[in-house]
């Protein structure tokens, strides 16, 4: 009986994907373009898109599988070498599948040299009730590289009156400068009652986000500004709940309610706010958020 246990154990993980996805990006003569592309299914990253210009490179990654199921292991490396610039996003909803006892785990790495600028924003992830999930990212950030990056998770399918009940979710994002921790944020939601109602867990709302800007320090302007921003917290108070909290060498924002888009609309306000004040030009929403 062990025995058949242990053979069946080893099937299910051979059975599942193990994606691998390594993208550098480099600076020609005020051209961003991708040197190296490796792939793996079922990461994929479709062709380059310019909608701004030549100076900042448009990336889309697709996870042809649809899905992520207990077992996956998924791995993305992103370098930009010096002054590149890159927005990368996702091609449409990430999905964590219920999972039958084994974790699932997406390791990303983020290298950016002197001068590179990346703009991490992936669309949402969907955490399906009994999911066991883990996330890693690690940025190493070189002196005078900057990323904004974002995280919109939702627990449980709640359009289909679904709630994590069951599972865990963690997340850690560690964001280092020459040995130094610039920003570590770790996370871990157990399903169940108990988290989904605490205020010191999901208080109700099934969406949980963040945005964080790393790499230059904001001023208390920029800070009050984006505080004053509309936002569905002021919108609809009671809905949800946002906070925006200056960190050294950056800017941390969180919301917690129950609309991935108020989430996503609110931080693209943020980010247009960002944008002018650091680069003097105004943001451009990737081609595949529009519906």
């Amino acid at each position: 009986m062990t025995e058949n246990l242990t053979k069946q154990h080893i099937d299910q993980v051979e059975n599942r994907w193990h994606g691998r996805l390594n993208l550098v990006y480099a600076n020609r003569s005020g051209a961003t373009q991708i040197i190296h592309n490796q792939m793996q299914a079922p990461l994929k990253v479709q062709r380059p898109f310019y909608p701004e210009g030549k100076e900042i490179c448009h990336s889309v990654i697709l996870h042809t599988a649809g899905g992520v199921v207990g077992g996956d292991r998924l791995s993305s490396h992103f370098h930009l070498q010096p002054n590149a610039k890159a927005l990368i996003t996702s091609a449409a909803a990430s999905k964590i599948y219920r999972s039958s006892g084994l974790e699932s785990q997406q390791n990303i790495d983020i290298q950016l040299d002197t001068g590179a600028n990346l703009e991490w924003l992936p669309q949402e992830t969907i955490v399906f009730d009994g999911a066991i999930y883990r996330q890693n990212l690690r940025v190493e950030l070189a002196p005078t590289a900057r990323i904004l990056l974002w995280e919109i998770t939702r627990f449980g399918r709640s359009a289909r009156g679904e709630k994590f009940l069951s599972g865990e979710w963690i997340s850690h994002t560690e964001v280092w400068q020459q040995n130094s921790p610039l920003w570590i944020d770790r996370q871990l939601l157990k399903g169940g009652e108990k988290m989904l109602e605490s205020p010191h867990g999901l208080g109700g709302k099934p969406v949980v986000a963040t945005l964080a800007w790393v790499g230059e320090p904001v001023t208390t302007e920029i800070v009050e500004k984006v505080r004053n921003l509309p936002s569905e917290a002021t919108i609809y108070p009671g809905n949800s709940t946002v906070g925006v909290t200056r960190i050294p060498n950056g800017l941390l924002c969180r919301y917690r309610g129950s609309s991935t888009t108020a989430a996503r609309d609110w931080f693209v306000n943020i980010w247009q706010l960002l944008r002018l004040s650091f680069s003097q030009r105004p943001c451009c929403l990737p081609r595949v958020w529009i519906k």
